[in-house]
């Protein structure tokens, strides 16, 4: 069934009729927290909740999560909370991931929980959210509002985030197991965050306190092997970005530059001209030795015709879905290759075609076993240009992993292991890189060089999807933007 927002009301694991009423209000007439079709019809097709991603399809992943946990068993996911740089002064909001990803819900300050039945046969979404506040969003913007949990985003029950405690202790009280990654573990790695670290109350120390008694079992593992597989429209959105951000690239390439900070202020500029909101990521905009950092982000030095640039950068696009892409690209300043540089590029162009290539379900690879590919490649490349691959020499000049999968995060499913056979669906970076330390054990002519080619793949059954092929890297392609 559809409410007046044209959406699926709810999805459960058998079908069934919802009895609740329908809000008949347009939702053209309301005002809400984030884009909708009826207010945003530019951003949203009728049927999406996000650009690209349908209610259903969110409906769709609450019930394959409820599949996954015992009879009576609870989920609880909580959403993130505004950060302040100083007083009033507010970071740009980044949702949780994992909350987004089963909610489509984009405001801070909300807690979901997804509750299978007695039965196991059925589910229960709690939302809990902001309430409307006329005052306050006369200061923050709109809000979607407790009624608009149910009518918009489907959820069973809707709630006050500021009343969500005596609510999660009824639900918490009846559940047989408790599935939750929200709660901070209270250690910190850091001696200087444990000395410093706000002694404020936070959300997640009310949901601490509630859970001191529960048997709790992280939620980690179930979520990374529902976010890992890409359905169509998650594929089809990460396309689109690599689009935006490719021919970004494509269009720094064709200019001079003589900053860092110039390079970097366009590639944002146009990351935002071609879709983006915002950077993935702090950006990389290295000259010359500067690239032997591999996350160097100062970005501040000028560039010389005789060097090279790695740019590493990547749009996070509301415009498709919160989903992003991460490209390096590495071009002569000048515009044209040294012969030195042509060489020591042309082994990492060779090492990522070749990895590439093997990013298809058919060939049974994991992402360890293409790394280990690249090792060989780089090191016999290496070889055959005068360098002594003796002992630890390819730890110290390819120090990273050759990639990392992607999708809503940039590092998308943390902790996913890379030893598993790649599967239709998937979304990795490929991502080679040589940075040569200018010192005496290296060949003179390589010395500073920091070179690094990276690409987001989208694994298909016989052959990979390259989702950034725009931004281009043979070195003719690159050398003839310029000529």
């Amino acid at each position: 069934m559809r409410n007046c927002f044209g959406v699926v009301r709810q999805l459960k694991l058998a079908p069934r009729i919802s009895s609740r009423p329908y809000a008949s209000v347009s939702a053209a007439e309301l005002q809400f927290g984030q884009p909708l079709h009826e207010t945003h019809p530019h951003l949203l097709r009728s049927g999406e909740l996000t650009p690209g991603i349908s209610a259903f399809e969110y409906a769709q992943r609450r019930s394959r999560l409820a599949s996954k946990l015992p009879k009576n068993g609870v989920a609880i996911l909580a959403g993130s909370e505004l950060k302040y740089r100083s007083g009033p002064v507010f970071y740009e909001f980044h949702q949780d991931p994992d909350f987004f990803y089963l909610t489509g819900f984009n405001e801070p300050e909300a807690v979901a929980v997804i509750g299978k039945t007695a039965a196991g046969d059925d589910h229960v979404f709690h939302l809990f959210v902001r309430p409307k506040d006329p005052k306050a969003e006369q200061w923050e913007g709109s809000r979607s509002g407790t009624q608009a949990a149910i009518d918009v985003f489907n959820a069973d029950e809707s709630g006050d985030i500021d009343k969500v405690e005596s609510s999660l202790s009824r639900i918490i009280g009846d559940a047989s197991e408790i599935y939750t990654d929200a709660c901070p573990s209270g250690k910190s790695t850091s001696a200087f965050t444990r000395l410093f670290s706000s002694r404020s109350p936070s959300r997640t120390d009310g949901l601490s306190k509630l859970l001191d008694q529960a048997t709790i079992k992280p939620l980690r593992s179930i979520l990374n092997e529902l976010r890992n597989i890409k359905s169509e429209p998650e594929i089809a959105n990460m396309r689109k970005a690599g689009k935006a951000s490719g021919r970004a690239f494509t269009q720094a390439m064709r200019q001079a530059w003589t900053t860092e900070r110039d390079l970097n202020s366009f590639l944002e500029y146009t990351l935002k001209m071609n879709g983006c909101d915002t950077s993935a990521y702090v950006p990389v905009i290295a000259g010359g030795k500067n690239a032997s950092q591999i996350h160097y982000v100062r970005n501040d030095d000028v560039l010389l015709d005789h060097d090279l640039v790695l740019a590493d950068a990547g749009g996070a696009q509301q415009e498709y879905g919160n989903y992003v892409t991460d490209i390096t690209r590495t071009w002569p300043i000048s515009g044209t290759f040294n012969p030195s540089q042509k060489d020591l590029y042309n082994a990492i162009l060779t090492t990522q075609r070749t990895c590439t290539s093997l990013c298809r379900a058919n060939a049974s690879n994991s992402l360890d076993k293409i790394h280990q590919i690249a090792e060989a490649t780089l090191k016999d490349s290496l070889s055959q240009l005068g360098f002594d691959m003796s002992g630890n020499a390819l730890e110290i000049l390819f120090p990273h992993h050759l990639g990392h999968y992607i999708g809503l995060d940039i590092h998308d499913t943390p902790g996913q292991s890379r030893k598993a056979p790649l599967q239709v669906g998937q979304c990795v970076t490929v991502e080679p890189g040589l940075y040569i330390p200018d010192t005496d054990r290296w060949p003179a002519a390589f010395r500073g060089m920091g070179i690094r080619i990276e690409d987001s793949i989208c694994v298909q059954d016989e052959h990979p999807l390259v989702l950034t092929t725009e931004a281009v890297k043979e070195v003719d392609d690159i050398e003839a933007l310029r000529a």
